[in-house]
């Protein structure tokens, strides 16, 4: 059997060198070809642990669903940001993750000793930071912000979904899968969707339609 990994590890380090404001960042929806990047942070109480926290990516939705209500409960604190398509537009999805980062940061109530961050990211912030390339499967603070920024974005497309049935967003939630695609194809991109991303681009400069709510 594979030796299970300790995912408390990062966290325990900085507890045990009194290191108690230990927040964990992740975001949700860098891909898609529509809606916004939403980035979440965690802060738990030192030695806390919750089973079942784990890249949101390999839970289920009715899971993530349900860690959400525990960790928002049993949570220190916790804060999500939100960077619409228009700015990601404007400055890039990875400035947009950052921005997104530092606004769920801001949104907290309490300042973070420390960051765990998912990838290889670095924030313009005056608090000691480690990035870790696949954190949310190796750090139980930052696991925990991915399903919140995971839950909160799903969410969000959720309502989307009401302001534009035709695309599925209730599905996919804005990535481009087959459904999306052909979708995109019959009615054009929408009022959310990323108007740099290919395949939308291109759609827009064969003079597609854009529609609004």
């Amino acid at each position: 059997m594979p030796e299970k990994i300790d995912i408390t590890v990062y966290e325990r380090n900085l507890w045990q060198k009194d290191i108690k404001l230990v927040a964990g960042i992740d975001e949700a929806g860098r891909g898609p070809l529509a809606g916004p990047v939403v980035a979440a942070v965690v802060i738990f109480s030192p030695f806390k642990k919750i089973e079942g926290v784990k890249d949101s990516k390999k839970l289920s939705p009715s899971k993530r669903e349900q860690l959400f209500e525990l960790i928002t409960k049993e949570a220190l604190d916790w804060g999500v940001g939100i960077v619409s398509e228009r700015t990601i537009e404007e400055i890039n999805i990875l400035q947009a993750t950052r921005l997104a980062m530092l606004r769920a940061i801001k949104n907290l109530k309490r300042t973070p000793e420390f960051l765990l961050i998912d990838g290889p990211i670095s924030l313009d912030i005056k608090i000691s930071q480690k990035p870790i390339i696949g954190g949310d499967g190796k750090s139980f603070s930052i696991g925990a912000a991915s399903i919140i920024a995971k839950v909160t974005r799903d969410r969000l497309m959720q309502k989307y979904h009401k302001l534009f049935p035709k695309y599925g967003f209730d599905k996919h939630n804005g990535y481009g899968t087959r459904k999306h695609l052909q979708a995109l194809q019959v009615y054009g991109p929408c009022s959310i969707h990323r108007r740099t991303y290919e395949p939308v681009k291109k759609l827009i400069k064969e003079n597609q339609i854009i529609h609004f709510p």
